[in-house]
C-alpha cells in the first residue's frame, strides 16, 4: 500500500487501473486528500474494516476488486482447488463489516460468476473475474445517475433538504444515492440548498458530505446532529433524504446511527422522509428490520475526536454504527428501477418479480 497524489478531475472513491486500486482515504478528509494504493485482498479487507472506504455501494465495489486480487493470486491450475481458495478469499472479505448488504451482494456476484464458469481454464476464470469487478464498479455509477433522475422529481425547486451521514459519490462507485438525487435536481435546473448534519461519531456529514457539496458548488450549511429538530420546528427544512446500508423486504431501513431519530422528527413535523438506494441494497431475504445485524464499533470513536480525548477514562460506551428506521416513517424509497411509495412490501417485491 502506497500513498498517491490526488486526481481532482472527478469524485470517485475507488479508481482501478493497471491491476491496482487507488482509494481516497476517507478518514483524512476534508483536511487531507490522500489516495492509497492496494493490490491484494487482505489489504482491501483492512481498508473496508478501518473505513478507508465506506458507504454500502462503495464497500461492494471495493470488495469486488479485493475478490479479484485474491483470485489473481491463487496459484492452482485446478478449477476445483481455485474455487475452494476463492471461497476463502470471499469469506475473509465478507467478515469485515456486517450491516452493509452490498458487501455480500458483490461477493456473491463474483462467486456466482466463478461457479458458472468452472468449465473454463483458471486463467480464463481470472480474466473473467477482473471484468466482473469492473462491471460492478461501472454499473454502480450508471445506476446511481438513473436513481438520481428518478428521485429528482421529489425535490421541489427552492427546497431546503436535510441529509444525514454521507450518501454521495464517496459512498458509491460515483455520483451518489441521496446526494445523487440532489445532484440530479440541480442538473435539472432546480435551486436547492442542503443542510448536512455532522453525523457523530465518525463525522461523515461534516467531513465528507460538506466537502462533496462544496466541490459541486451546491449551497450547504453544516449543523450539529441535535439541531435538526429545532430547524424543523422553525420551518427551515422542507424534506429529508438519506441513503441506506440495508433495506428489508417490508421497507425497514438500516442506515447510519441517528437516521431513525430524524425520521421520527420528520414525521412529527409532517416533512417527507426519503431513502435513496440501489436495488443491490434491498435484502429480500429479511422480512423486517429486526433481522438486520447492527455493527458495534470501537468505543474510541465516541470518546475521542481527532485523537483528542473528550470523555473520562473508563466510562462505559455504546457505539452502534447503524439504526433501523421503520417503513411507516418513510415517504418513499428511491431506486434505479422506480420510486416506491405506499405499501413497501408489495412495491419492493414487484421490483424483483420475474
Amino acid at each position: 500500500m502506497a500513498a498517491c497524489p490526488i486526481d481532482n478531475k472527478s469524485i470517485r472513491p475507488i479508481i482501478y487501473a493497471a491491476g491496482k486500486c487507488r482509494m481516497i482515504d476517507q478518514r483524512r478528509l476534508p483536511t487531507e486528500e490522500v489516495w492509497l494504493e492496494y493490490d491484494n485482498y487482505t489489504e482491501v479487507a483492512e481498508a473496508i474494516r478501518s473505513m478507508v472506504v465506506r458507504g454500502a455501494p462503495a464497500i461492494g465495489v471495493a470488495a469486488a476488486f479485493g475478490a479479484w486480487f485474491g483470485a489473481r493470486d491463487i496459484a492452482s491450475e485446478s478449477s476445483a482447488e481455485f474455487m475452494r481458495q476463492f471461497e476463502e478469499v470471499c469469506a475473509h472479505l465478507a467478515a469485515t463489516r456486517p450491516t452493509a448488504v452490498n458487501l455480500f451482494w458483490a461477493l456473491e456476484r463474483m462467486k456466482t460468476f466463478a461457479r458458472a464458469n468452472l468449465d473454463r481454464s483458471v486463467m480464463e476464470l481470472k480474466i473473467g473475474l477482473e471484468y466482473e469487478a469492473l462491471a460492478i464498479a461501472e454499473e454502480d455509477e450508471r445506476l446511481n445517475r438513473t436513481l438520481g433522475k428518478n428521485g429528482a422529481r421529489l425535490i421541489a425547486d427552492g427546497a431546503r433538504v436535510l441529509t444525514h451521514c454521507n450518501a454521495g459519490a464517496l459512498a458509491t462507485g460515483g455520483y451518489g444515492t441521496a446526494l445523487g438525487v440532489l445532484r440530479a435536481a440541480v442538473e435539472a435546473g432546480k435551486k436547492i440548498s442542503v443542510v448536512a448534519d455532522e453525523t457523530r461519531p465518525f463525522m461523515q456529514g461534516a467531513r465528507l458530505t460538506a466537502w462533496e457539496l462544496q466541490k459541486d458548488n451546491i449551497p450547504v450549511t453544516l449543523i450539529c446532529d441535535n439541531m435538526a429538530g429545532y430547524l424543523m420546528s422553525k420551518g427551515e427544512i422542507d424534506s429529508v433524504i438519506v441513503g441506506a446500508d440495508r433495506i428489508a423486504a417490508n421497507g425497514d431501513v438500516a442506515n447510519k446511527i441517528g437516521t431513525y431519530t430524524l425520521a421520527v422528527l420528520a414525521k412529527e413535523h409532517k416533512i417527507p422522509f426519503y431513502v435513496a438506494a440501489p436495488l443491490s441494497t434491498i435484502d429480500m431475504s429479511l422480512g423486517d428490520g429486526s433481522l438486520i445485524p447492527i455493527e458495534e464499533r470501537d468505543e474510541q470513536e465516541v470518546t475521542h475526536v481527532g485523537g483528542v480525548q473528550l470523555a473520562p477514562t473508563g466510562v462505559a460506551v455504546r457505539n452502534p454504527a447503524f439504526d433501523v428506521t421503520p417503513a411507516r416513517l418513510i415517504s418513499a424509497i428511491i431506486t434505479e428501477a422506480k420510486v416506491v411509495e405506499g405499501d413497501f412490501s408489495q412495491g419492493l417485491a414487484a421490483l424483483f418479480a420475474g
